[in-house]
């Protein structure tokens, strides 16, 4: 039996019993956060990236699994099952090698090949293969056929060849060399489809451009494909030739299946033949089918790098600092169809919206100033946040004139990436929180709240309309789909969530919750009041057992009759609590956030058969710090007030910053001009960096150096290099 178990522990460096009780614990029902944070003992405390990194390894190898018993199920039907191939089906390790093997016992559909074959000519092309002094017309002579279309030797020969070809071009062992070779001598090469120069302008740099296969990086295969895809470039596989490589007769490639079939020019009547049907082999069958494969491959492994990306800048973004329990103005810049304004309590509820006009054609900035400060004076407003679209930095200059005239009201702006904004607006979530209200406004209220709490806003956003990935329309959307959802649960289970509070969207994505159970959740609390604890959530209808358990130390019930019940504590470990409370006489008031007391504790004399030391440990750090949240420290930038359009940036200008994007080649920076700066990987330190995320990552305040400013390209190139500076 295929172990995979085993084989997954090997890939993460741990041990299989650790794979195999999280591979259980999976199967059983448990979320990837719950067994990450509940279950240590259990897994050995593999965290929740080796948990989903496990995840992903058993899907697959549980299809490639089930792949491999249908293929051997079909050999053996077609009784061709050796004990070899059926060895080398059960060691094969990848979907590759599996096909490779399966390739000539396939069903196919009528080839040139099953044709000859048909015909009677098999043994002709096995003849002259292994026996090359024949003759090859005056041996072909002897399998004419015309009631099946073999007219003379010439076709009779042509049949051969389809039939030798086919055999090069199944053999497993050959095209798994083959591949081998192309992947490490092959390279990219693209060009400019003729006539469409301008038109592709962004394309400019692949207009003419070649780079090895296995050097590529991910984010340049994408831009290739699209480039394609737009038909703007021409895109194919070329073989590098090594310049030490004789070239008498075969290439390199044609010379490895040469001497595989024991094919030798040697003078001979059917060598010349033989050395055709090689040829052909290579270039119309094997290279042909890698090719087309090799490049399935470029763009998988480009795809998961970009998803990757994509999923650690969302993480970073929803994982960002939050303002708080503070009063906010949001502002949703607009010219034409002025500024929305909507107001925020401390506690997210919407209690005011205004639309003002200060920017042209109507120019009514003295009273814009006047209405949004009569907001902020009215309801105890402390932030304004300001979205970064469209009028974003006029907006931004009018809340600045306002702070200035109005120092007394302690205001402070920020501005926010309102990417998403608009899908919120129209979405169903919106129009069932916000019946009655303007679409327009409903984005001013997104923009508050991402600022007050980022991840329980952008929960409610479907996470590909954030807009923090790189050629994301262009990835493989189930997968994206599926690693963004991963990244919101685990960022949604690593905060936690406030039961009494939580929208739908925010308790749906709660370990054990779906979205069916959290409006449950919902409907009881508007029904009977907010839950006084966490056992009251097993009143809630379909709130069993299993749920409770993989939900309930994710719920947070704040001033509610059991002060656990605001921590990550789990229920199941309250006893344990109760023992440590009983053991030196104290209340569990007395022993929160007493860290004195706590750092004496010894968790090892609290261990049992239920609970191991990791968990211990969990549980005296949680009564230190109750409820801590992990996200950072709420900070903001400082735009450069003179900076406002990219005409105005200027070459040796410092400016600060927000990142809005981490890719492989770098990180983009929004300097408050509406065109991010690109700090290329080679800029972002005096020294060597592999990964940019080593520097920075999204929502990190920098000060930058610009570097240059292209004005045709809307480029604009940053550095965070000192000696710049």
């Amino acid at each position: 039996m295929f172990d995979i178990a085993g084989i997954i522990a090997g890939e993460l460096g741990v041990k299989p019993h650790q794979t195999a009780a999280s591979i259980k614990l999976m199967d059983e029902g448990a979320t990837v956060p719950f067994i990450a944070r509940y279950r240590k003992e259990v897994t050995g405390g593999l965290d929740d990236t080796q948990l989903r990194t496990l995840a992903e390894r058993l899907e697959y190898l549980r299809e490639l699994e089930e792949r491999r018993q249908v293929i051997l199920a079909s050999i053996k039907e077609q009784g061709k099952l050796t004990p070899e191939l059926e060895q080398a089906i059960n060691e094969a390790e990848t979907k590759v090698r599996l096909e490779d093997l399966y390739l000539p016992y396939r069903p196919k559909r009528k080839t040139k090949a099953s044709l000859a074959r048909e015909a009677g000519i098999g043994p002709l092309a096995e003849s002259l293969w292994h026996d090359p002094t024949q003759e090859p017309n005056q041996a072909a002579a002897a399998y004419l056929n015309p009631d099946k279309g073999y007219l003379d030797p010439a076709s009779v020969l042509e049949g051969a060849q389809a039939i030798l070809m086919e055999t090069f071009s199944e053999d497993a062992e050959l095209v798994g060399q083959l591949r081998d070779y192309v992947w490490m001598h092959g390279q990219m090469r693209s060009r400019v489809i003729e006539g469409e120069e301008l038109r592709g302008a962004k394309f400019a740099d692949y207009f003419d451009y070649t780079e090895p296969m296995a050097d590529i990086p991910s984010h340049r295969i994408l831009a290739l494909l699209r480039g394609r895809k737009e038909k703007i470039l021409q895109v194919k596989l070329e073989i590098i030739v090594p310049e030490n490589e004789n070239r008498a007769q075969y290439s390199e490639p044609e010379q490895l299946i040469a001497r595989h079939f024991g094919i030798e020019d040697r003078g001979r009547p059917a060598d010349n033949w033989l050395r055709d049907t090689v040829h052909a082999a290579w270039k119309i069958k094997i290279f042909t089918h890698l090719e087309t494969e090799l490049m399935v491959k470029l763009k998988k492994a480009a795809e998961d790098e970009a998803i990757k990306v994509f999923a650690i800048n969302l993480k970073d973004l929803l994982m960002a600092a939050p303002a708080g329990y503070k009063a906010i103005i949001g502002l949703d810049p607009g010219l034409r169809t002025g500024v929305k304004a909507a107001v925020i309590d401390r506690t997210g509820k919407l209690v005011d919206v205004a639309t003002i006009y200060p920017h042209p054609p109507h120019n009514k900035w003295t009273e814009a100033i006047e209405t949004i400060a009569d907001l902020a004076r009215k309801h105890a407003v402390s932030l304004i946040s300001i979205g970064n679209g469209t009028a974003s930095r006029e907006t931004e200059k009018l809340v600045l004139e306002l702070i200035q005239k109005y120092n007394k009201l302690t205001l402070t702006r920020v501005v926010v990436s309102e990417a998403g904004a608009s899908v919120y607006s129209a979405s169903e979530v919106a129009a069932a929180e916000f019946p009655g209200l303007d679409v327009s406004l409903r984005g001013a209220v997104s923009i508050a709240r991402r600022l007050q709490d980022p991840l329980a806003e952008l929960v409610k956003i479907d996470p590909k309309a954030i807009g923090v990935g790189q050629y994301q329309h262009d990835v493989d959307q189930k997968n994206l789909a599926r690693s963004l959802d991963a990244i919101v649960e685990d960022c949604v289970n690593a905060v936690g969530v406030e039961v009494n509070t939580a929208s739908v969207q925010l308790l749906s994505r709660v370990s054990g919750l779906n979205e069916r159970i959290a409006q449950n959740v919902v409907q009881f609390r508007d029904d009977n009041g907010p839950f006084q604890c966490r056992e009251d959530l097993r009143k809630v209808a379909r709130f069993g057992q299993k749920t409770f358990e993989q939900a309930a130390g994710f719920l947070r019930i704040t001033n509610g009759t059991n002060p656990l019940d605001c921590t990550s504590v789990h229920p199941e470990a309250y006893p344990l609590v109760s023992t440590i409370l009983e053991r030196h006489q104290m209340t569990i008031m007395t022993v929160m956030g007493n860290s004195a007391f706590l750092k004496k504790l010894d968790p090892r004399i609290y261990t049992d058969e239920h609970f191991g030391l990791p968990t211990v440990k969990d549980i005296i750090s949680e009564l230190d710090k109750p409820g801590r949240d992990p996200r950072p420290e709420f900070k903001t930038a400082s735009f450069n007030e003179q900076v406002t359009t990219i005409t105005d940036v200027k070459a040796g200008m410092r400016l600060e910053g927000v990142v809005t994007n981490v890719t492989k080649f770098g990180a983009f920076v929004d300097i408050g001009v509406h065109q991010d700066g690109l700090v290329h990987i080679s800029q972002l330190a005096d020294r060597f960096v592999k990964d940019p995320r080593e520097v920075v990552k999204t929502g990190d305040i920098v000060t930058t150096t610009v570097v240059d400013v292209d004005l045709d390209r809307k480029r604009i190139s940053l550095s965070l290099k000192k000696q710049l500076h």
